[in-house]
């Protein structure tokens, strides 16, 4: 029986050498045979789990897991003949040096590994969804009853999602490789729509009872620092996406309270705000400026930017309301029209800005109503009881639900205090 300690400490390297593994065994295997990465991999822990718990833990376990996955992969190769003449093929090989393959996990190895990995998941034949699920289940470890949760979905669900992805892999013969540079630009906008969305996700979890998901954030943040390291891939649309998300990132402690219940923007203890990550935000910011390209990560690192001024004031909000304008022609979409709103709001006033949020007619979206209901307050409070009343009813998530009932509350409140 595995003890805590050894549960703990096999669930942490999980989290920190499945990938690491899996992506130099896939990388070895290619795409085609990528169910047999995974196989070794899993083997290789459960092996630990079972050898740990009788003989205790080795004195150097990371080294023990990688030891195991070679020896379980050559294993391998020597009892499979047919796809052991094609790995002789692949390195050149005479056949009788199939043994004699090195399963390289040195440092460079696998970070390499990883890097082409990130190319051959975050691939546009497949969907963003299944993009995203490849991506926490092969580059992140997770395994996949945390995917579902993640997608408000069951285990089934995600089980046939990513084996049609790895089907179209397959079919498309996708190359774990790094693209060429002609492909590279195109690619690229692919992979850091997936971070994007997988950091989305964490950062503005959909499950019930999570708020904020810290784990998805710093998983995307980790594989977009993989693209930064390479120099081929450090580029000022790479570190605006990084500086979007540290920015992000500085204000989690104050997002959520004790219990994990959000906490709104105006109501943020800025104390609680990360300087440290403030600071690679910046950092990140100054290094996206180089060239010529302004892209929505550029614009929206900007607004992120300026939200980590803990200075309330017109210029502050602006700077957000012009960044909005330029991200609406880059690229439209209902939320950034709402959110700029509420920045209107901010430099222009609640009055001003009720006919542009009205302009939006969002009547199945929760936030719109919730955006009439908080440009009405102490305008119309009858109209804000009522709007945030109708975005109750559209709202889905517990948090979501959580947050206008306070709002109703606070607002029902003030109304009976002043009458």
């Amino acid at each position: 029986m595995v003890n805590l300690n050894e549960k703990e400490l096999i669930a942490q390297l999980f989290k920190t050498e499945y990938r690491k593994i899996i992506s130099v065994l896939c990388k070895l295997f290619g795409i085609l045979h990528i169910e047999i990465a995974e196989d070794i991999t899993n083997d290789t822990f459960v092996l630990a789990s079972e050898t740990w718990g009788l003989n205790g833990i080795p004195e150097n376990p990371t080294a023990w897991l990688y030891t195991v996955a070679k020896n379980k992969t050559k294993d391998y190769l020597k009892r499979h003949k047919t796809f052991s003449e094609k790995i002789v093929v692949d390195f050149k090989l005479d056949h009788n040096q199939t043994e004699e393959i090195e399963v390289d996990l040195s440092h460079k190895n696998i970070t390499d590994s990883q890097l082409q990995m990130i190319f051959a998941i975050c691939n546009p034949i497949i969907p963003a969804e299944a993009q995203i699920g490849l991506a926490l289940r092969i580059l992140c470890g997770f395994g996949i009853d945390e995917i579902a949760e993640a997608f408000l979905t069951n285990k089934e669900t995600i089980n046939k999602r990513l084996f049609r992805a790895k089907e179209k892999l397959r079919e498309e013969n996708i190359k774990i490789e790094l693209p060429t540079e002609n492909d590279l630009n195109k690619r690229l906008e692919s992979v850091l729509t997936t971070l994007y969305l997988l950091f989305n996700e964490g950062y503005h979890s959909s499950t019930q009872n999570t708020h904020l998901r810290k784990e998805l954030c710093l998983e995307a943040m980790r594989l977009n620092y993989f693209l930064i390291e390479n120099k081929t891939t450090n580029l000022p649309i790479v570190n605006a996406l990084m500086a979007l998300m540290c920015f992000h990132s500085s204000r989690f402690e104050a997002r959520t309270n004790q219990i994990g219940e959000p906490i709104l923007y105006d109501q943020q203890d800025k104390n609680l705000w990360n300087e440290e990550l403030i600071t690679k935000g910046n950092f990140y910011l100054i290094k996206s400026a180089q060239g010529n390209e302004l892209s929505k990560y550029h614009l929206e690192a900007n607004i992120a930017y300026w939200h980590c001024s803990k200075i309330e004031n017109p210029y502050k909000w602006n700077n957000i309301l012009q960044a909005y304008n330029q991200l609406l022609l880059i690229e439209y979409s209902p939320i950034t029209a709402l959110n700029r709103t509420y920045a209107l709001a901010q430099v222009k006033g609640k009055k001003a800005s009720i006919k542009e949020a009205e302009k939006l007619n969002l009547i199945d979206n929760h936030f719109y109503f919730s955006l009439l209901g908080y440009l009405h307050t102490d305008i119309d409070n009858a109209k804000a009881i009522f709007y945030f009343e109708m975005a109750l009813l559209k709202a889905k998530t517990k948090n979501d639900k959580s947050i206008l009932n306070k709002k109703l509350s606070d607002l029902n409140a003030k109304i009976t205090a002043n009458s």
